[in-house]
């Protein structure tokens, strides 16, 4: 299974397509404009969302709401196109406008001005931006319908928003209960604590990151391999979540903890209940060795704070070399819920390629009947 995407902020539509989709899977179009909407909201948002309403249109690869196993190809239409058609458009275009050369800390404005021999970062920026996840959230709820096919579920929730942290322990029924709230924390004194505290920053023209957590439930073992690194799904996961613009960080089950603690408080011990192996910790996140154990799979990202800020930071004019401020591209504050949202996605899409590999399957039934004999 492959997704690939395309687009520009700004431009006409992002469009992706998926490789490898067995036939006859069902696709709920209503669930993946659901997941599409909680991308655009929460807490700390600003304008672009009230102009986008992102839907997916999908083009091939399905017909009566079933898969066929050719590639399934959509687009989610820029709304805002409208607004930059004479400055964005694929034919003759107004460039000398709307450019950008005060080049912002924190994107890849005056790195991809280097790489890709620029002077205008509107060039760089328009495909850098996060607005090209719209198609990795799209992707993500068709990979979390080929996983509930198979009874395997995905959730997650907002441990962390600025350093005002969830520190509660709960169990994968409760994560339906996070979407609920502005800033999709399970406890809701520490929401409206980060909430106040987004409010703080939005009044300062700062802005905030946060920590979002993925756990798959229901996966059996064995799906990844220790045989090559490329095949180890803790190296997938990792790989997948760094790759989504703004993240920084990584961990899977303790993670990080697991240095300051000694061994004997870090490795699941394995018992035999009844003629089967268990655990009864999930330290190492529902992945050992590169393969998933059976275990709950359990993997945090931390998304550091939105980079363009209000107030702008210090910088340079990439064609004068004069010192300035940065300009305000977009307005959010924060983006914690979109985050989560992408988290998600992208996590049950790296889970969907591990299945697909192991399991292959030109039909769906095929798929469930070697899943099941597992």
């Amino acid at each position: 299974m492959k997704l690939t995407t395309a687009g520009e902020s700004h431009g006409r539509a992002l469009v992706g397509i998926i490789e490898g989709l067995p036939a006859n899977l069902g696709i709920d179009v209503s669930l993946i404009n659901a997941d599409l909407a909680l991308r655009q909201s929460g807490y700390g948002r600003g304008g672009r969302q009230k102009i986008e309403n992102d839907r997916i249109e999908v083009l091939s690869g399905v017909r009566n709401k079933l898969t066929l196993g050719s590639p399934l190809a959509f687009a989610i239409i820029n709304s805002d196109y409208a607004n930059w058609e004479k400055y964005m458009s694929a034919g003759d275009c107004d460039v000398t406008a709307r450019t950008l050369t005060k080049v912002r800390p924190g994107h890849a404005d005056l790195t991809g001005l280097k790489k890709f021999g620029q002077t205008d970062a509107r060039n760089v920026l328009e495909r850098a931006s996060a607005r090209e996840t719209a198609v990795r959230v799209a992707a993500g709820s068709i990979a979390k319908q080929y996983l509930a096919a198979l009874g395997v579920r995905v959730g997650g929730r907002v441990i962390s928003v600025c350093g005002v942290k969830d520190e509660g322990i709960y169990p994968f029924e409760r994560l339906a209960e996070a979407k609920e709230g502005k800033l999709f924390m399970i406890d809701k004194a520490a929401e409206e604590r980060a909430a106040a505290l987004i409010d703080e920053l939005k009044a300062a023209g700062d802005t905030a990151g946060c920590v979002a957590e993925v756990r798959v439930h229901g996966l059996k073992s064995g799906f990844g391999s220790c045989m090559t690194y490329g095949e180890k799904l803790d190296g997938r996961l990792a790989g997948a979540l760094m790759g989504v613009q703004a993240v920084k960080g990584v961990e899977i089950g303790l993670g990080f903890a697991a240095a300051d603690l000694p061994g004997s408080r870090v490795h699941d011990e394995i018992f035999s209940e009844n003629g089967n192996f268990v655990r009864r910790t999930n330290n190492a996140g529902g992945i050992e060795g590169g393969m998933s154990n059976g275990e709950e799979i359990v993997v945090r990202a931390a998304m550091k704070p939105i980079p363009t800020l209000m107030r702008g930071l210090n910088t340079v004019d990439y064609l004068t070399g004069e010192s300035c401020r940065a300009a305000g591209e977009r307005s959010d504050v924060a983006a914690v819920c979109a985050f989560e949202t992408i988290a998600e996605s992208v996590a049950a899409f790296v889970v969907a390629q591990a299945v697909a590999e192991r399991l292959g399957g030109d039909d769906m039934a095929q798929v469930v009947e070697r899943y099941e004999r597992l």
